[in-house]
């Protein structure tokens, strides 16, 4: 089997993996898991099956990121960044989330990489990045028309969202931070910080009312498939294919969320969720040539 095709392989899992960890956030916010819930899911087990990798180079460092850039990105990519997106969730349908939240990425990267890196971006990139907010305009225009202010407020959770994750990347490439380093520390951190305070804070009570087999979807959901499965498949891509081509994956996330979504919660997006799904990937398609 070609390297090509290996690579696209695995582009193509991690961008199904970040998908169904959108789809079954919004089936647990929709059967009664609170925000903290679900992010606890996302980053306790994942922390806890990486935490060997924090220990091996150092806990002192923690596992080679520092403690203090760790708490940056532990803020940007962590639990914090996932509240943010799993309690829109609660406002506003599953397509607003899975479009906006990596569509609002992609335009805060343009802007932050200009801003902080000095990139100067090119015509194409510039016209994707505004189909993108024309994109974000419509699902704006129908949260107003079709669900009301609440649906606006949503929105821009999941727009803040995303807001972190651009944050989160640029700052990996101007600290030349591994990815999987990144993931173990924020793993670590969210285990010996985050799990506490939900225990002090929220409590248990609601994830043992919900039973194990719904605790065990999130937790292999979340934890797992989303969590740590995307990380090897995408740095695969990037050894295979290399970093431009590798940055069109997550461009497959919309579509694959609303796919996924449909078979799984029958969930029907509606017209203008379809009309702004497509004027956002056009976006995509422009700022990453």
């Amino acid at each position: 089997m070609s390297g090509v095709l290996i690579g696209t392989l695995c582009g193509t899992g991690a961008a199904l993996a970040w998908a169904t960890g959108f789809v079954v956030a919004k089936h647990g916010i929709s059967i009664g898991f609170s925000p903290a819930d679900l992010a606890l899911h996302r980053f306790l087990w994942s922390g806890l099956l990486l935490m060997p990798l924090v220990l091996r180079d150092g806990i002192k460092d923690l596992g080679g990121v520092g403690w203090g850039r760790g708490v940056v990105v532990w803020i940007l990519s962590g639990p914090a960044q996932a509240l943010l997106a799993y309690t829109g969730f609660i406002l506003v349908p599953l397509g607003h989330g899975t479009v906006i939240q990596p569509a609002t990425a992609a335009l805060c990267g343009i802007v932050l990489a200009a801003v902080m890196l000095h990139e100067r971006p090119s015509g194409s990139r510039i016209l994707g990045g505004a189909a993108i907010t024309a994109g974000l305009v419509v699902f704006g225009f129908e949260s107003l028309m079709t669900i009301g202010t609440h649906g606006i407020g949503g929105d821009l959770l999941f727009a803040l969202a995303g807001a972190f994750w651009a944050m989160f990347g640029i700052l990996l490439r101007t600290w030349n931070l591994s990815g999987m380093r990144v993931v173990a520390a924020v793993g670590a951190l969210s285990v010996l910080v985050f799990a506490p305070l939900h225990g002090l804070l929220v409590g248990y009570d609601t994830i043992i009312r919900m039973g194990w087999a719904e605790n065990l979807l999130q937790i292999v959901a979340q934890g797992l498939v989303a969590g740590v499965l995307p990380i090897f498949l995408f740095a695969r891509v990037v050894t295979l294919l290399g970093a431009g081509r590798a940055a069109t994956f997550p461009a497959l996330v919309p579509g694959c969320a609303l796919i996924i979504g449909y078979f799984a919660l029958g969930n029907i997006p509606s017209i203008p969720q379809l009309i702004g799904l497509a004027i956002v990937l056009i976006g995509f398609r422009l700022t990453m040539k």
